[in-house]
């Protein structure tokens, strides 16, 4: 029987395991829990309304990091009502971690220059080892706590 630090020990990103979740840094972030259309077809994201004071409303290059690997995509910052990033380019960071629906990104804003925004990528899975699952029952006001 493996102990719980060989069971949970992170791995590379390009895996179908994950990276270890560091503490968030200060700076600004966002996130979003992943729903069908962030997944599949038409593999859309759109930056929260209230996060998109802070970026130029302009069409930017971004790149997206996570763990030891970066994406490239861009913010379409001009639209009037939905500030997004590319369908293709978002399409090939979901399949290169195999997002899920459930799963939650957040993006934390690691620079922003006239020419580009970077942002680091997070992932929070949304299916629970069945270990926890079947150690404790998590409510509201009695959550689960993961050591």
């Amino acid at each position: 029987m493996e102990n719980k630090e060989q069971a949970f020990e992170p791995v590379s990103p390009n895996t179908d395991k994950d990276v270890k979740i560091e503490p968030l840094s200060g700076n600004p972030y966002f996130h979003v829990t992943l729903c069908k259309s962030h997944v599949s077809s038409p593999y859309q994201l759109t930056v929260p309304a209230d996060f998109v004071q802070i970026l130029p409303r302009k069409t930017a290059p971004v790149t997206l990091t996570r763990g030891k690997k970066s994406w490239e995509t861009t913010y379409f910052g001009r639209h009037q009502t939905h500030k997004r990033f590319d369908f293709s380019l978002w399409k090939e960071f979901v399949v290169d971690n195999t997002l899920k629906v459930g799963d939650v990104c957040i993006f934390e804003l690691m620079a922003q220059t006239e020419s580009v925004l970077e942002f680091k990528v997070q992932i929070l899975r949304g299916d629970f080892p069945s270990i926890l699952l079947e150690k404790e029952e998590g409510t509201s006001k009695k959550p689960i706590v993961v050591d």
